[in-house]
This record gives structure tokens, C-alpha cells and sequence, in this order.
């Protein structure tokens, strides 16, 4: 089930951002992971963060978070996080035509990102495009990302 995120979901949310930097496999050392994601966010300013963002959940069965995806003003898609043991069962997707609904309602002419090097084939999938790859550092380490777009026709 996908639905839009509610105030007391922050800390679900922050579990899964960590778990999916964290666990599972990666084309990122350990030592990038942990520069990336040392401990999952949570709290007051994680929900603070979230807040005024347009953030689509992902849900189970059984009603527990497995994924989000977060999109603002503008078409920026801030955070995309699926649980591993979700990945490849149309997590990703279900999310992203949640969040491309909201875009063409919102009038948004086109959603953008900085992907990461996990994160890049699902958007590729949904009709990104790379304009440019790029690194940066998080706590000494040096992470590869990819700035991607899409138009919305």
C-alpha cells in the first residue's frame, strides 16, 4: 500500500533511510556507508526535516514502512529508500507514480535528483536521465552520485 507519510512516521522513515544505506548489498565501501549513515535519523529535527516535504510511504502487509520517497517544491526528489529485502518487487515504482501523480498536479514541468550509484537504475527505469555525474564528501569519504531529470510532458 502507498500513502502520504504522517507526522508520527519519522522515526519508521529514519529506520529505513538507515537500513537501506546500511544493510544489503552495495556498491559502496563500509567506510562510505558509514560516512553517508552512521546511525538512523530520528527525533525532533529528522521530523523537522520531513515536515514540509511531500513524503510517499510504502507499507506491507502487516502496515510496517518498507519504503519512501519524498518529493518538494520544484520536483526535487530528496529521499528514495526501499528496505533490501524489497528491492526488485515494484517498491520503487509504486512510490515514484505516487510522487509523479503529485508532480503533474502540482504543475511541476519536470523531477529531479541526485541519485545514488544503488538509486540510479530504478530512476533510469522510471525515464531519468543522467546530466552529470558528480562527487561528494561525507566525513572524509568521497561518494559517486549522478544529478538526474525528467521532463513531465
Amino acid at each position: 500500500m502507498i500513502r502520504w507519510a504522517r507526522a508520527q512516521d519519522a522515526d519508521d522513515l529514519g529506520q529505513v533511510f538507515y537500513a537501506a544505506v546500511r544493510e544489503g548489498p552495495s556498491p559502496y565501501t563500509e567506510a562510505q556507508r558509514a560516512a553517508w549513515m552512521n546511525q538512523p535519523p530520528q527525533g525532533a529535527d529528522w521530523a523537522a526535516h520531513l515536515a514540509p516535504l511531500e513524503v510517499a510511504v510504502a507499507e506491507d502487509h502487516t502496515g510496517a514502512v518498507i519504503g519512501f520517497m519524498s518529493v518538494e517544491p520544484g520536483g526535487y526528489i530528496d529521499r528514495a529508500f526501499i528496505l533490501p529485502a524489497h528491492h526488485g518487487t515494484g517498491v520503487f515504482r509504486k512510490l515514484y507514480d505516487h510522487i509523479e501523480s503529485w508532480a503533474r498536479d502540482a504543475g511541476e514541468a519536470r523531477l529531479w535528483t541526485h541519485a545514488s550509484l544503488m538509486a540510479q537504475p530504478a530512476f533510469r527505469a522510471m525515464g531519468f536521465s543522467i546530466i552529470h555525474h558528480e562527487t561528494v564528501e561525507r566525513n572524509g569519504e568521497s561518494l559517486t552520485r549522478a544529478k538526474m531529470e525528467k521532463t513531465l510532458a
